[in-house]
């Protein structure tokens, strides 16, 4: 357990898509390297986390993972709030996981800061045989909406790093560039509460 000085930034990245799309096992995958083939659904909410370097910086991710079942939305703006990545997971042999991705998109852009760094991911890219969403299909679609895009296989490790590191390496890019400076991305940044301060004093002035 190290203390707050031991990285620079913390970023809460979520997890989302419909149930049983493999959200958790990508979770335990990045942040444990296991995969449980007797995974159950989850219930409410769970997080993990990941300290990772990334350009001479220390970032601790702390990934959040809930149930894709609709009985749990009353848990949608907390489990948003902050959030400043956020993985859209679909099953690609499973064509109907794929259809709900513009309303997960919908529903993350309603709650969660319109700066968020968002990945759409094809999980289970091991079962090709069993695919029904074309590479090209659900490629174009994040191309067209302004999202990353990477397949992935929580069983078997395929690309489960890449596509954390290169969510975080583009918020980082986000916050060092300065084109994220309000609403919850501010806390980003741990060893910087001064930037926190100016920027809360302008919109005080305004009311």
């Amino acid at each position: 357990m190290g203390s707050d000085e031991a990285y620079n930034f913390v970023f809460k990245v979520v997890l989302i898509g419909e149930s049983g799309v493999g959200k958790s096992n990508l979770l335990s995958r990045f942040t444990k390297n296991e995969f449980n083939h007797d995974s159950r659904t989850t219930i409410g909410v769970e997080f993990s986390t990941r300290t990772v370097q990334l350009n001479n910086f220390t970032i601790k991710a702390q990934i959040w993972d809930t149930a894709g079942l609709e009985r749990y939305r009353a848990i949608t703006s907390a489990y948003y709030r902050g959030a400043v990545g956020a993985l859209l997971v679909y099953d690609i042999t499973k064509h109907l996981t794929y259809e709900s991705v513009e309303r997960w998109l919908k529903e993350l852009y309603e709650h969660a800061d319109p700066h968020i760094v968002v990945m759409l991911v094809g999980n289970k890219s091991d079962l090709e045989s069993e695919r029904s969403v074309p590479t090209e299909e659900a490629k174009d679609f994040a191309e067209k909406k302004g999202l990353l895009f990477l397949e992935t296989s929580a069983l078997d490790s395929t690309n489960v790093e890449a596509a954390f590191t290169t969510v975080l390496a583009e918020i980082h890019k986000k916050v060092s560039s300065k084109e994220v400076v309000r609403g919850p991305m501010s806390a980003v940044t741990l060893n910087s509460p001064k930037a926190e301060d100016t920027e809360k004093k302008p919109c005080c002035k305004n009311i």
